[in-house]
């Protein structure tokens, strides 16, 4: 089988994909912009977001792995000409991991206000933080639905349905939220804070049923679970098990930032809102060419096309390091008014143009990590992903951020951890890249 790499089709997935993935981002980040210009208590509604979307984020990414996880097999199978051999897995795949979402809305909603204290989350704070989370949770199983789906619709090698569904997702939000938030004189009252989750809420329900509606019309995909399970329903269950303890590592990772910039303060947790949701926005966008690195990984491995590999991955770090500039220099040319975008609280703008620089500074690092990180899923090398996250979080991140806490640097010390975190996680990646794959090369 002749599979395409050139630079045309790589941008043909990895574009409509970039195009989808900074949808998620999105929608933190219209909460924080809309929130951030409402005329009371602006800091607190600003940090509360902050701190359920770091909660939200976690169980997403610890359970949304089935994305990747999914679109490894069936990209592996779709190389091997074997692909009618999985057209069953899916629907068992979101069968089960929606059944889990339920268990997850179960088991929090009544501890909603002692989660959020684990975050330092006090007086006004927490008080934002329960009203949000008790509406957001209720988007958790759409949007796991609709990302079990954008994985098949990956393994496939379409991003363009999931591009049109991430689109229409975030412009509804964006709208809803106007609406909601500020609410319409004679209409609608302003809901405030509750106004964003009951957004978020119909943007996701919206999302997942045009998932549905797309992967039966556009595929011969079947949503309906019929049993037995397919054979590789344990290969699936163990990269999404390796993929959770990875996953947790890194939010384990985002616990300890949000808890030590809620600690600094108001001012301090409402910066840092700002500045790691810019920094989503950044991973996000990059992830478009990890997410070409994911799908045409499994393909060529599936088809034991190594030289072809290796030709991938080259062209994906020119493509990603390029990406990581420009996004860095158009964040360096919009400074100071990306800032005023989200608020005009002097003393949180403050904060947050003291930090934002290492945010663009980062972002070629970022590059390089999240495109190999796209690229061992798609090969289903789960278990290397989650052995360096676990290094990468307990053996750098933590230490280098109390580290440099004890030297009282505050936000300072948590984004320049992040960004040595960072380098750790990306580089070990390419060396074991080369050592699998460079002598697989010289065989053929």
């Amino acid at each position: 089988m002749n599979i395409d790499i050139s630079t045309k089709h790589i941008n043909r997935l990895a574009i409509p994909a970039l195009i989808s993935g900074i949808s998620e981002p999105i929608l933190s980040l219209t909460d924080a912009a809309i929130i951030g210009n409402i005329p009371i208590n602006t800091a607190e509604s600003i940090a509360a977001v902050g701190i359920v979307g770091t909660f939200l984020s976690m169980l997403i990414w610890i359970f949304g792995q089935t994305r990747s996880a999914i679109s490894s097999i069936i990209s592996q199978y779709l190389g091997a000409n074997k692909i009618n051999e999985v057209k069953n897995l899916p629907a068992q795949a979101i069968l089960i991991i929606t059944s889990l979402s339920l268990l997850i809305i179960v088991g929090t909603y009544p501890f909603t206000n002692s989660i959020f204290k684990l975050y330092n989350a006090s007086g006004l704070i927490l008080e934002y933080c329960s009203e949000y989370y008790k509406i957001r949770v209720f988007g958790f199983p759409f949007t796991l639905f609709t990302i079990a789906v954008f994985g098949t619709f990956r393994g496939l090698q379409n991003t363009f349905h999931p591009m049109i569904i991430a689109v229409v997702g975030a412009l509804t939000n964006i709208v809803l939220d106007i609406v909601l938030v500020y609410g319409v004189e004679g209409f609608i009252a302003p809901m405030h804070i509750k106004g964003a989750a009951y957004a978020s809420v119909v943007a996701q329900l919206l999302m997942a049923l045009l998932s549905a509606y797309f992967i039966l019309k556009k595929t011969d995909v079947p949503l309906m679970v019929k049993l037995p399970f397919n054979k590789e329903i344990k290969n699936f269950s163990l990269m999404v098990l390796n993929l959770f303890v990875r996953t947790l590592a890194l939010n384990i990772t985002l616990y300890f930032a949000t808890r030590f910039a809620t600690a600094y303060g108001k001012n301090y947790i409402a910066a840092y809102t700002i500045a790691i949701n810019l920094w989503f926005f950044g991973a996000f966008v990059i992830d478009g060419y990890a997410s070409a690195g994911n799908i045409l990984s499994g393909k060529l491995f599936g088809a034991k096309q190594y030289s072809d590999l290796i030709k991938l991955s080259n062209t994906l770090i020119k493509y990603g390091i390029g990406l990581g500039f420009v996004l860095a220099v158009l964040g360096g040319i919009l400074y100071y008014p990306i800032g005023r975008l989200f608020t005009q609280e002097t003393a949180v703008l403050d904060e947050f143009y003291s930090v934002f620089w290492i945010v663009l500074a980062m972002q070629p690092l970022c590059a390089l990590a999240f495109i190999f990180d796209g690229v061992f899923k798609g090969l289903g090398k789960m278990k290397i992903l989650r052995n360096l996250l676990l290094a990468s979080t307990f053996l750098v991140f933590v230490p280098t951020l109390f580290l440099l806490d004890n030297y009282n640097l505050k936000l300072h010390a948590v984004f320049i951890a992040l960004t040595i975190w960072i380098i750790a996680r990306g580089i070990p990646l390419i060396i074991k890249f080369r050592k699998l794959f460079l002598p697989l090369t010289q065989k053929q």
